[in-house]
């Protein structure tokens, strides 16, 4: 059964219309990845104001784990809204708040005292765990990785890598911000096995901390234990491993940001469970909400209330109607029998994936943790120069066919695949093989024009 259904053409009038609009209306600054108009959406679909159907390969940048509109949270919020939208916790109290707090002190990793902080965005989560840390450290340095991506405050944007997407322009940034490299497996030196880089890359770490900035002067690491926005890099297990470790011998706070990897998208609620390693802070977002805007940092009680009463909160934080929407998406996202299905269609995913590269020259890499998986494309895969116009062809003609996918990587030559976890395993198949279809056709194009060059 094909559940793709196009009417029109991506995009379609009704589209063009709209999208015409927003371009009058709404600053530039704000990009969009497709010229899908969206007008409502269940599961994994998605149809728009023409009336075509798409499969949604990019689940709101990993933001919809638990698929557009769950009906638990649809109605959790219909019978909140009807009682209570928001007063703000800063005035008074309310159980969704509470109750979500506990939810996330008892599933977070960790055989300790918790507590947690409710806000909007995931950038407020890890601006929040950073001034916690220091308040708890009394320390000012923070210790990020090249790839990362942390958020677009001021803050987090100054923690945030790939300069010339996110940061061209805005500074000056904050001080005390400590970039490290990090290793990336598919990217190391020819003449490297994969243990003995990573060594090397532990011995970098260690080298910064003489070279850049003493241990001392560290508040906390904030690391992705899978990095998003740099092309999906799993953390190999022995530099997290020596993360842990620095931090409990020059009392850092190490801080796992979950925003996208979390909330089930690796098979295990979060992704740092896969390592046996605990956290001190791990903040979450994106899914956690279904869609509504809520993050959180949870972690051991001591250091979470080590700023002063008022030093933290916001206006809008933890609002009833998104409470509840956490509240539901944890109990589905948060079952094993959810999880085990996760861990099932990883599998079917990561097997087609691995055919690409068989079949596609242009298939550099597949690579990922559980269903958090990215296709890298190159132009040669001996010198594995990127190649990121072929990677927006690629994606061009399979939104053109019904899909909704977008990129990543720091040269922003990736296919990061972010399906709502619902997708049914019919869907999945029809939507990979959209995406196998187009890279053969893009693939079909490279070699053409690489034949009339040598021809011409």
């Amino acid at each position: 059964m094909a559940f793709i259904n196009l009417n029109s053409e991506i995009p379609g009038p009704k589209s063009r219309e709209v999208l015409a609009r927003r371009e009058k209306a709404v600053t530039r600054a704000v990009a969009r990845s497709t010229q899908v108009v969206i007008d409502r959406a269940e599961g994994a679909l998605v149809h728009d104001v023409d009336g075509n159907t798409l499969i949604d390969m990019a689940g709101g940048i990993g933001m919809l784990a638990g698929g557009h509109c769950p009906p638990a949270v649809v109605e959790a919020m219909r019978e909140q809204a009807g009682k209570l939208i928001h007063p703000c916790f800063l005035v008074g109290t309310y159980e969704p708040y509470v109750d979500l707090a506990e939810m996330l002190n008892e599933c977070t990793p960790g055989d300790f005292d918790k507590k947690s902080i409710l806000v909007n965005s995931g950038s407020e989560a890890v601006e929040n765990a950073v001034k916690i840390a220091r308040c708890h450290t009394g320390r000012q340095g923070i210790i990020v990785f090249e790839g990362a991506y942390h958020g677009r405050t001021l803050l987090t944007l100054s923690m945030t890598s790939k300069y010339g997407l996110f940061k061209k322009g805005f500074g000056p940034f904050a001080p005390e911000i400590y970039r490290l490299p990090i290793p990336n497996l598919y990217r190391r030196p020819e003449s490297m096995a994969e243990e003995e880089y990573i060594q090397w890359s532990i011995a970098q770490l260690e080298n910064a901390l003489i070279a850049q900035v003493d241990p001392s002067a560290v508040a906390a690491i904030v690391i992705e234990p899978v990095q998003g926005e740099a092309g999906f890099l799993p953390v190999p297990a022995p530099f997290l491993a020596k993360i842990r470790e620095i931090c409990d011998e020059h009392g850092i706070v190490m801080v796992a940001d979950e925003v996208q990897c979390g909330m089930g998208r690796t098979g295990r609620l979060w992704a740092i469970e896969h390592y046996d390693i605990v956290p001190d802070l791990l903040i979450s977002g994106k899914s956690l909400g279904s869609g509504m805007p809520i993050a959180s940092v949870t972690g051991r009680a001591e250091i979470m209330d080590a700023p002063h009463p008022g030093g933290a909160g916001g206006t809008y934080s933890g609002a009833p109607l998104a409470c509840v929407a956490a509240i539901e998406s944890l109990k589905l996202i948060n079952s094993p029998d959810f999880l085990a299905e996760v861990r099932r269609k990883a599998a079917i995913i990561r097997s087609r994936m691995e055919s690409w590269k068989e079949q596609f020259p242009i298939v550099g890499d597949v690579r990922g943790l559980g269903a958090m998986l990215l296709v890298e494309f190159v132009r040669d895969r001996q010198t594995r120069h990127p190649a990121p116009e072929e990677t927006l062809e690629i994606i061009k003609d399979a939104v053109s066919k019904g899909l909704l996918l977008i990129r990543a990587g720091l040269y922003s030559n990736c296919i990061r695949l972010l399906p709502p976890l619902v997708i049914t395993d019919e869907q999945l198949d029809e939507a990979l093989t959209i995406i196998e279809n187009s890279i053969a056709l893009v693939q079909d194009r490279q070699e053409h024009a690489r034949a009339a060059c040598v021809n011409g």
